[in-house]
């Protein structure tokens, strides 16, 4: 597994480094087969450390985790155990969908953009009905199944999951609803 672990404005020394890259590699190897890489990222947030770790999976899917504490170690431990808690609560879900995948998911390529906010009242008409781009970025859209694509939302913790959904070879889109449900975009 690759490793990418830094700080932002933080340095990381080589025992903390050997200490994430040991106890990261436990715990995802329990649940997960094969991992691909991992990013660790520390920060500082008034006089907590905050830890963010986002580990690949070779079949396409991405687990996040995010903890804050007072010590950076414990920071890390804290999410190294909230995404060991993911991973073991979707351990028989990811067994039962890739156990025929024998190749990794397929990426395709797409741009994301931020679009500004309407900050100006309703009486301030703009000059121009093209809205001002604050942002793009380059996005990774998965072929998945939707089961697959619904999982790979809930391990991430985002409200909503852009998709290629292989059985259909059509974009798809599953969303997280205000009742809780999970909606699905089959256009």
């Amino acid at each position: 597994m690759r490793y990418q672990i830094t700080g932002k404005q933080i340095d990381i020394g080589e025992a903390l480094q050997t200490h994430v890259k040991t106890e990261l590699n436990e715990a995802v190897s329990k649940y997960a087969g094969r991992p691909t890489d991992a990013t660790v990222i520390f920060s500082k947030s008034a006089h907590e450390y905050v830890c963010e770790a986002t580990v690949h999976l070779s079949t396409g899917l991405t687990a996040t985790a995010k903890a804050h504490a007072t010590e950076i170690y414990a920071s890390f431990d804290d999410c190294c155990a909230k995404m060991e808690k993911q991973l073991r609560r979707y351990k028989r879900r990811l067994k039962d969908h890739h156990k025929d995948r024998t190749e990794p998911v397929e990426l395709f390529g797409a741009s994301s953009y931020i679009l500004a906010g309407d900050h100006g009242s309703e009486e301030d008409e703009p000059e121009s009905l093209q809205p001002m781009i604050v942002a793009e970025m380059e996005m990774q859209i998965p072929s998945l199944t939707v089961g697959e694509a619904v999982m790979q939302m809930e391990l991430a913790g985002s409200p909503v999951l852009v998709f290629r959904n292989e059985k259909k070879n059509g974009i798809n889109v599953v969303y997280r609803r205000e009742d809780g449900n999970i909606g699905w975009i089959d256009p």
